[in-house]
Parts: structure tokens; C-alpha cells; sequence
């Protein structure tokens, strides 16, 4: 792969090449990629869909908003320093084609303000409850209506591939989406393969897909005018990351293992004793010692904390992605840059006390339960209504529902896999409220 096709400032529909020295400098291509995911609905549904906490009414503790406005912000850190790495290492980039150490910024910065937007309502467990529902759910029934690919998609519902479908699906009025450049779209997709085969190998590009089978030949094009690396059998769909998603996948990495954790700290479920000293272990050789026991709260020492470890981590990946920069360029770099960081153990430590102080308390449980509840029950009678609709059985209630599908659901589209992804695409858009309250009233309990 090489960086001249990496950095496309191509867009769906385009007729002529979009070239780097020919844009308006007061508001480049790569720039216009972030505005147009920030005021898209989707993006702005985040604001009420759970990172760790469901329907947490504390105020500090993040949404899937605030930690993917977090996420570029540490991304666009990264791009640039990796940006201005690379312009010194490839010089032509900036002296032929005119690019700039902030266009890496924008790039990822991009990306990862998007990177969640796919995500359904009730963070992760969201994911699984749509999966379970077609797994072992009334959703099975629907497996010999389908082929293996599109049922794995459903099985496996995967909110990265979602993510795509939003940000490239064309709707009456909105051709192509949002219509980001294809740099961005690459950067985006951190799986860039097809839900079968599951894992063919132990690659990071290899742990979950990225798009589902009516985005195939959308990402394909993508890919080919990227000049992404064609990776694994003929006939399956494949790639190599573009460079970029390891940049967007370190600065989530970075957010989720430190900002989940002072969010913890804040809601009382991790000892600030603990936290400080984890912490501590990782911030061991930049902590500036007088500056820290000078701070006399617990959130202003998190605080202080937090910068130095994001700052640390953000460092240490830039390294680690230069140093195998020509092992990525060739799709050879089988992990997630943090996992060859100095601090693997630190990050470790501190991911194993979330996992079992914070993702695994007893709130947390308890409202994914509800998570489950509440989208088993909008599948089981959204998909209902769709294939009765499809074969011609509708009840009256089936009609009624149908009313409330109609403005977001193709009800004329007569293939089964594309009704019923339509319905989980629909689900997935909820916010955690919406869909708490679209199931109260499915069972009679609000008007």
C-alpha cells in the first residue's frame, strides 16, 4: 500500500480526482469529513446511548458522545505527530502532492468521532442482544430464508459494520450518505472483511468484520481506490487495514482503559487508593511530584493523572506505529499498537480492576438485563410485521406497527435479509431512552 492512495480525498459520486493542492485551506476535505459527522442525527443520538453505565443519570460520567469526542481528540494528537513523522520520512507527500501533518490529524480525528456511531442502545450488550435474538431467539426461524454470510451478519451483528451502513448508505435526498472522503472511510473500517469466514486467523484485521453483505461491493470500491492489500481466499472479501485504523484504535484504546477508570473512581466502585496507584504505575516516569501532592481532591489528582497517562500512551504509540510502519504498509502487522507497548502490564493491570469493579458490578448487570429485555422484545415484533408483511399475513396489529416503521423500514423491498436488517438498523439508531420507552409502549404500559 502506499500513502499517495491511502489519503484520497475522493467521495462517493465523484467525476474528477480530488487533489490535496487544490483545496481551500480555510476548510480542507479531510475537515469537512468531521462537520458532517458532528451534525449528522446519528452522531447526535450518542449523547443518550450508554458507554459503561446505562442510563446513568450521574453527571460525570461519560455517554458514547462524550467518550467518542474524547477519542478524536486523542486521535488527532496521534495523526499528527504520526503526520509529521511521516512527511519527514516521505518527503513528497508534502512537496508534490501538497499534503500536511494536520491532514493525518483530521483523518483519524474523523474516524474516531464516528468509530461508535454504529453502536446500538445499551452499549456492547446491544450488540449481543441483537445477535442472540437471530441466534436462539424467534429470529432463528429466519436462517433458511437467508444464506450463511447474511445470517452470520445478523448473529454476529457487529455495530463497527453498522457504523459503515450509516455513514455510506444512500436515503431519498442523501446519496451516498455522508458522503466522507474515502481516506476517512478507510481509516473508519478496523475490520475490513465480511462476517464469513469467522477469525480465519489470530490478525487484529481478522477479530470482527466491517461491513455487512449490502455494503460489499460499497467497502470493495472503497478499497480499490485506496489500494488496500486483498488478504485471505478468492472468494471472500478481505483486506488489509489502511494504516489510519491502528491510529483510531490506539486512541479508543487509550480512552476506554483510562477514562473508563476514573469513571469507576467516580462512581465509588474503584478505591481511590487503588486507582491512584495504578495509575501511578503508569505516569512512574513523568510525574512531576510536587506539582501532584499539591492538588488536594480526588478528581483534581485523577485529573492530572489522566493527562499524563493519555499523553504517556499517546507517545508511545506514535513509536511503536513508526517503527512498523513498512510491516503495516504491507499488511504484516498482526496486532493493536498498544499490545507492543513498554506498559502492556500497567494497561493490563488496569483493564482486569474495570472489568471486575466496573463492567461486571452489579448496576451495570442489572440494567444490561433490562438492555436484553427491551431489544428482544422490539425485534420480535418489528421483524414480525416485516415478514408478515412480506408474505402477505398481516394482522391488525401488524399494521399498526407497520405505521410506525414506514418512515425508517423500505416496506415494498421484497428480499428478506435487507427487511430484516432494515429492522435492526432501525433498532440500532435508538437512544437508550427512546428504545426503553418505544417498548413501554409495545407492552401497554405508556401512552
Amino acid at each position: 500500500m502506499n500513502w499517495e492512495q491511502l489519503l484520497s480525498l475522493k467521495r462517493f459520486g465523484d467525476t474528477h480526482k480530488r487533489l490535496r493542492k487544490e483545496q481551500d485551506e480555510t476548510r480542507l476535505g479531510f475537515e469537512v469529513d468531521y462537520d458532517r459527522i458532528i451534525f449528522s442525527s446519528e452522531f447526535r443520538s450518542l449523547q443518550d446511548k450508554t458507554q459503561v453505565v446505562p442510563l446513568s443519570k450521574t453527571d460525570f460520567v461519560h455517554t458514547r458522545l462524550t467518550h467518542s469526542l474524547e477519542v478524536s481528540v486523542v486521535g488527532r494528537s496521534l495523526g499528527r505527530k504520526v503526520g509529521q513523522r511521516l512527511l519527514e520520512k516521505h518527503p513528497h507527500l508534502k512537496d508534490v502532492h501538497g499534503y500536511q501533518m494536520n491532514d493525518f490529524g483530521a483523518i483519524v480525528a474523523a474516524a474516531a468521532l464516528a468509530h461508535d456511531i454504529g453502536n446500538p442502545p445499551f452499549g456492547h450488550s446491544g450488540e449481543k442482544a441483537i445477535g442472540e435474538f437471530f441466534k436462539s431467539g424467534n429470529g432463528r426461524y429466519y436462517e433458511d430464508l437467508l444464506t450463511k454470510k447474511q445470517y452470520q451478519d445478523l448473529c454476529d451483528f457487529e455495530g463497527n459494520a453498522n457504523g459503515l451502513k450509516i455513514l455510506t448508505e444512500s436515503r431519498q435526498g442523501r446519496i451516498g450518505g455522508l458522503r466522507l472522503s474515502y481516506a476517512t472511510l478507510g481509516a473508519f473500517t478496523k475490520y475490513p472483511k465480511e462476517s464469513l469466514p469467522k477469525k480465519p486467523t489470530i490478525h487484529i484485521a481478522d477479530k470482527k468484520y466491517g461491513f455487512f453483505q449490502n455494503e460489499k461491493e460499497t467497502f470493495k470500491d472503497i478499497a480499490q481506490e485506496l489500494g488496500l492489500v486483498k488478504r485471505g481466499d478468492v472468494d471472500d472479501v478481505s483486506y488489509c487495514r489502511h494504516p489510519l485504523v491502528y491510529l483510531v484504535e490506539a486512541a479508543d484504546d487509550i480512552c476506554y482503559t483510562i477514562i473508563d477508570f476514573e469513571d469507576g473512581i467516580n462512581l465509588g466502585l474503584i478505591q481511590e487508593e487503588y486507582a491512584l496507584e495504578y495509575l501511578i504505575n503508569l505516569v512512574r516516569d513523568s510525574i512531576q511530584t510536587k506539582t501532584y501532592n499539591a492538588l488536594l481532591s480526588t478528581q483534581d489528582r485523577l485529573s492530572y493523572l489522566r493527562a499524563l497517562a493519555i499523553n504517556t500512551l499517546i507517545s508511545e504509540a506514535v513509536e511503536i506505529f513508526m517503527t512498523h510502519e513498512e510491516d503495516i504498509l504491507r499488511g504484516e502487522f498482526p496486532k493493536a499498537l498498544l499490545d507492543c507497548s513498554a506498559y502492556e502490564a500497567q494497561i493490563n493491570d488496569i483493564i482486569k480492576l474495570s472489568i471486575s469493579n466496573i463492567y461486571q458490578s452489579t448496576d451495570v448487570i442489572d440494567k444490561e438485563i433490562v438492555g436484553y429485555k427491551v431489544i428482544n422484545e422490539l425485534l420480535n415484533t418489528f421483524t414480525q410485521a416485516v415478514i408478515n408483511n412480506l408474505n402477505d399475513e398481516l394482522s391488525n396489529f401488524d399494521k399498526l406497527i407497520l405505521k410506525v416503521l414506514a418512515p425508517f423500514v423500505d416496506l415494498n423491498n421484497d428480499n428478506v435479509y435487507d427487511s430484516l436488517l432494515s429492522v435492526c438498523f432501525y433498532v440500532s439508531k435508538m437512544s437508550d431512552s427512546n428504545a426503553m420507552l418505544t417498548y413501554q409502549k409495545l407492552k401497554g404500559n405508556h401512552l
